[in-house]
């Protein structure tokens, strides 16, 4: 797996989700359609850990997060961007989504949960916010960002 083969893997994902609203009717048809136990799941799955090994996903690090955006918001990718993230125990900084997030829940501990969801997709709809948190165990989320929009912001828990 290589990073162009990556994002061709992800344009046939984000092909059925351009123009679809985010909201919860969209994470209920991703669960449906996509479950943890598909063939989509696995191959997104499967070529994030491979990112994550071989060093072109996830290569940043701060505050005990490993991180990285792999792919920008393009044409190719139906405006999505795509950021990969590598968290264990723990709270991320809180953001808001100005376009919404869909988000791929990769359990690398059979027990993570990624806000409270194990694995499979969860959407946050447009203008949502959160502290992005990883419970018991490892988890790798993929997040899909249209147009790419993401808002670092303070919250009171986090001041």
């Amino acid at each position: 797996m290589f990073p162009q083969e990556f994002q061709r893997l992800i344009a046939d994902v984000t092909a059925q989700l351009a123009g679809r609203p985010l909201d919860a009717s969209l994470a209920a048809w991703l669960n449906a359609n996509w479950p943890s136990s598909s063939d989509t799941y696995r191959k997104l799955a499967d070529a994030c850990r491979t990112g994550v090994s071989e060093g072109w996903l996830c290569n940043r690090e701060h505050g005990g997060i490993r991180y990285g955006r792999i792919i920008k918001p393009t044409a190719d990718t139906h405006g999505f961007s795509v950021d990969v993230v590598d968290m264990q125990d723990i709270a991320g900084p809180h953001h808001m989504h100005p376009n919404g997030e869909i988000d791929l829940i990769m359990p690398l501990t059979d027990s993570a949960t990624f806000d409270g969801h194990p694995a499979g997709w969860c959407v946050y709809a447009p203008g949502s916010a959160h502290r992005p948190t990883v419970a018991n165990g490892q988890a790798l989320v993929l997040y899909l960002l249209p147009q790419g929009a993401i808002e670092f912001t303070q919250d009171a828990s986090s001041a």
